[in-house]
């Protein structure tokens, strides 16, 4: 299964039918909404033809590129990328006008407006058409067993065997080649009574679950366990967190009944699909787009506000002004966070410590600093090279992280995203002074992500917005 070679063909497909698209509409435009009479060879000959075929293409590719267009290639249903075909066009069509086309030669607004419909449904229908033999070629291929998707099987009872032989005697496949199972318990081997080894082979323990995904190139892993075997899941998950592949779960009966299986065919078999990646595509590029955008305005924007705060800092106690600290970040990777100094020098002689209100450690004008977030402005600069987000659960130290994790295993899910400089914890819970503050704030965190979104993000930014002005930064 060569994925390279059938990206570049549903590139190669999308940027020829983008070329045509956009021919048939320029004869489109010069022959009845401009009344030009032209020529095949004429238009050849016009550099702007040529120039139009080959930008707008690329665009669209470019376009296609940044929406995910390209990824899971082989996963794709007809259905749903023709309604997505059809929200990208209306995209894509409205700024290919309005940024190129808005000075065109057409006077009259209504052929201007006819003009912006006609060329989204040529590009539709000819793009789409070339997605649909595409699409329709490759699913019989999948449905035939000529293409399958490495599978790993995690269970080793009844319910592993029963999934199995469903998802075997399906009457179109659903792409899934199994290579092997594992039990779903640290150290735990199949018996010889157990069905599934009539069936696949035991390749290692779930313990190696990274090394074996790796060594068998897996793309996809179902997890069948029995009801007693479910407090298993979770760790398992844990482990799936890093690894480049498509998880799903057999749910239980009550994942059925609140709504948590989604159907996606007809044909397969139902089961949950775990998601690991909290933002699509474009909402992580938008995202990081505005951070880039808002952090250099706020950098330029308020520099004699950083000016004067710098000159307090320096009057207020000796010692410098910025204070570097080692955080941990996305995907467990330390950074230094930087802030304007609050307290004063050698704070934390004897050893990390969380600070109070009351604390003495506060200088006075580290005191009004805390009260406004003052401090926190200068890690617009860890949002610009990519260290944070404006958004997003705070980054703490490994000290307090290894303590955490005692308590609250599931805290590793927050370096799932990009620290922020605010986050929903933040804005609900404020500054913690122990960990048990720590942990009741970490709970509004994960809220926060498994409802990531820009909208979300908006909102925490408003609010934080109106805690600074109000001065109740706790």
């Amino acid at each position: 299964m060569n994925k390279t070679k059938q990206v570049l063909k549903y590139i190669g497909l999308d940027f020829f039918g983008s070329a045509i698209a956009w021919a048939i509409f320029y004869f489109y435009r010069k022959t009845r909404l401009e009344l030009e009479h032209i020529t095949v060879q004429s238009v050849l000959e016009d550099s702007n033809f040529v120039k139009g075929i080959l930008g707008i293409a690329m665009l669209w590719i470019f376009m296609y590129s940044l929406l995910g267009n390209y990824r899971k290639i082989y996963r794709k249903s007809r259905l749903v990328e023709f309604g997505k075909t059809i929200l990208q066009h209306i995209v894509g069509v409205l700024i290919i006008f309005f940024v190129f086309l808005l000075d065109d030669q057409i006077n009259e607004y209504e052929k201007f407006y006819s003009s912006i419909l006609v060329y989204f449904s040529i590009h539709t229908i000819v793009v789409f058409t070339f997605r649909f033999i595409l699409l329709t070629y490759t699913n019989r291929k999948v449905h035939r067993k000529e293409i399958g998707y490495p599978t790993l099987l995690i269970g080793n009872k009844e319910s592993a065997v029963e999934l199995y032989l469903k998802m075997e005697n399906l009457h179109r496949s659903a792409g899934n080649k199994f290579i092997g199972f594992i039990c779903p318990e640290e150290g735990a081997t199949p018996q010889s009574t157990d069905r599934i080894l009539n069936y696949q082979k035991h390749i290692g323990d779930v313990k190696d679950l990274g090394k074996i995904i790796e060594k068998y190139a897996i793309e996809e892993v179902i997890i069948a366990t029995e009801e007693h075997e479910q407090g298993n899941v979770s760790r398992i998950l844990e482990k799936l967190e890093d690894e480049k592949v498509l998880v799903k779960v057999l749910p239980t009966m009550y994942d059925i009944l609140t709504g948590s299986v989604k159907m996606t065919s007809l044909f397969s078999i139902p089961l949950l699909n775990i998601h690991f990646e909290y933002l699509p595509v474009w909402q992580s590029i938008l995202k990081r787009v505005l951070d880039i955008i808002i952090s250099i305005a706020v950098l330029i924007v308020l520099s004699p506000m950083y000016i004067i705060t710098a000159i307090l800092v320096k009057l207020s106690s000796s010692g410098p002004i910025f204070y570097l600290q080692e955080r941990i970040g996305l995907n467990g990777k330390p950074f230094k966070i930087i802030k304007f100094r609050s307290m004063y020098v050698d704070a934390e002689k004897f050893g990390p410590q969380l600070s109070a209100d009351s604390d003495p450690r506060i200088t006075p004008w580290g005191r009004i600093m805390r009260k406004y977030r003052i401090d926190e402005f200068p890690q617009f600069y860890n949002v610009l090279i990519g260290d944070m987000s404006m958004v997003g659960p705070r980054p703490e130290r490994q000290f307090y992280i290894d303590q955490l994790i005692e308590k609250a295993p599931y805290y590793k899910q927050i370096h799932r995203v990009k620290p922020g400089i605010t986050s929903w914890g933040m804005v609900k819970f404020g500054y913690a002074e122990n960990i048990d503050e720590m942990l009741e704030r970490l709970k509004f965190d994960l809220i926060y992500i498994e409802n990531l979104s820009l909208l979300s993000d908006f909102k925490v930014l408003v609010y934080t917005v109106v805690i600074v002005l109000q001065g109740r930064g706790k």
